[in-house]
């Protein structure tokens, strides 16, 4: 008989042997033997998983010796041999300065592990628990083998002051290290992702508190290997509850309050029995990606930031821009000319209309150009045409067949040319290629707080919103496309609706 570990709030673990084999015991006649013997396979679990966690982070560092040496060995042994990895193609002479394997062993080899060892350390490819992702990691590794080389070859050029044994062979050491490490590291993933499965190395979590926890938190336990989400308890009674009979190893509380009682009394109980603590921002939990940890001194400190365009995102898009921008109104120049002639002989000057709109952080107004696509003083019958207004989903105008449109507007609309004289807006700052549509100062004097958001960056000639529907979509919608964009922004993004756009623009449905 078996007594499974199933506490309020959360569902029994019968379906996981592994775990039930860490919740259950045999019962036995005496009840006070039977605590005794709970507790005692409580801390052994944990104890065991923090073990496996050392284990594997400590077997990283011989394992990249290994892999550094092996790489090492067999580049000798290719510049020995004096084979280049080109198949039938002899293009090395031998060596006269190549030392002898077991000169090489003792005098490069072993001092080049160490130093990369160094190296890895310093760029943190030891620490015992990686919650970075594999992609981040062979980054890091990269890095290393490179940062490697060049101290290589730092050390003989400015220190021993001669030359290294032969650059081929310094080439093949820098991509057998980085190649040999790699696998090296998936060999060890794969053996802890083996004993995961087996339900070594797997954390038991469980979060607590008034409020349920975050949709991505939830996911992340649900779906990551290393942990094993026990459910989300109430209050402190139901964790004790629940450590009387399987111990967990992560208390995770969804809703801190640094004056509260409660918050204090969890935090000193998970220290006084040695369980971890750890807690959920009470705002922003799901948009992990907008926080990082800074530090106020030595205080560490959790700030949001609204979008990747700051710092060296910032710095990067506007680059993106002046270049595109330039280059765009170089390729354009003829088809400008021509727009501006067909303007001028349908409906005479002037050719450009100025509109006045908001910029960046919702305060500054700028003067967004565009071909003017309506009849002279088309502003002024506004006001005439409120009623035939068909965007009743929030503050916009739009009418379809808007009277004031002229012949060659139409055919500038149809294919958003008219929007074109923006790359100078963008090419002077004011806007970007790719970013929120530019707002009317009538239009966000109505605006929500929600709605306000999509001011954190510079409005942009086309956007995520235009590409995935144009006048289609409802204000909400539109609103909440451009959000996405200023919280998941990347170049690649940029490059995706500027390629979007183009199908959009030609094969897309008229936007009125």
């Amino acid at each position: 008989m078996h007594l499974e570990c199933v506490g309020p709030g959360f569902k029994s673990l019968k379906a996981a042997p592994s775990t039930r084999r860490f919740c259950s015991i045999p019962l036995r006649n005496r009840i006070s033997t039977l605590l005794a013997y709970r507790q005692a396979t409580a801390d052994s679990i944990l104890d065991h998983v923090k073990r496996s966690e050392i284990l594997f982070g400590v077997l990283r560092i011989p394992m990249d010796v290994l892999a550094v040496l092996a790489a090492l060995l067999l580049s000798h042994r290719l510049r020995e041999a004096q084979i280049d990895l080109i198949p039938r193609v002899q293009l090395l002479d031998p060596s006269p300065t190549l030392p002898s394997i077991h000169e090489y062993l003792w005098s490069f080899a072993l001092p080049g592990a160490a130093v990369f060892l160094c190296v890895a350390a310093l760029l943190g490819l030891y620490v015992l628990r990686s919650t970075g992702s594999a992609w981040n990691e062979i980054g890091k590794i990269i890095i290393a083998g490179f940062v490697w080389t060049v101290l290589v070859m730092a050390w003989y050029f400015l220190i021993a002051k001669e030359l290294f044994y032969s650059r081929i062979l310094l080439a093949h050491s820098t991509l057998f290290i980085i190649l040999f490490v790699m696998v090296a590291r998936a060999t060890i993933i794969l053996l802890q992702r083996a004993c995961l499965r087996t339900g070594i190395g797997v954390r038991l979590v469980v979060s607590i508190g008034t409020h349920p926890i975050a949709h991505t938190a939830h996911t992340a336990l649900l779906h990551d290997a290393h942990y094993k989400y026990l459910g989300h308890l109430s209050d402190l009674s139901r964790l004790q509850s629940l450590c009387s009979t399987c111990r967990p190893d992560l208390v995770v509380q969804t809703d801190p309050d640094p004056s509260g009682k409660s918050t204090l009394t969890l935090i000193e109980y998970c220290r006084s029995h040695h369980l971890g603590y750890a807690f959920l921002p009470p705002v922003f939990a799901d948009v992990p990606h907008l926080l990082r940890v800074e530090r106020l001194g030595l205080v560490p400190m959790l700030q949001f930031f609204p979008t990747p365009l700051d710092g060296w995102g910032r710095v990067l898009k506007r680059l993106f821009d002046l270049s595109m921008s330039v280059l765009l109104l170089l390729i354009l120049s003829p088809l400008l000319l021509l727009i501006a002639v067909a303007i001028v002989l349908e409906s005479g000057f002037p050719v450009l209309y100025r509109s006045r709109r908001i910029g960046e952080y919702g305060e500054i107004p700028i003067d967004v150009w565009k071909f003017r696509s309506m009849i002279r003083g088309a502003d002024e019958r506004k006001q005439e045409l409120l009623q035939q207004n068909e965007r009743n989903d929030g503050p916009l105008f739009k009418i379809r067949a808007d009277p004031r449109v002229t012949r060659v507007g139409r055919v500038l609309r149809r294919f958003d040319l008219d929007e074109l004289p923006q790359l100078f807006n963008v090419l002077w700052g004011q806007m970007s290629l790719v970013g929120p549509r530019p707002h009317l100062p009538d239009e966000v004097s109505r605006y929500s707080e929600f709605q306000r958001r999509v001011f954190a960056i510079k409005p942009g000639v086309t956007g995520l919103a235009q590409v995935s529907g144009r006048s289609t979509l409802k204000f909400d919608e539109e609103v909440r496309f451009d959000l996405q964009y200023i919280e998941e922004w990347s170049l690649a993004l940029d490059l995706w609706i500027l390629w979007r756009t183009l199908f959009v623009v030609f094969w897309g449905k008229e936007n009125g």
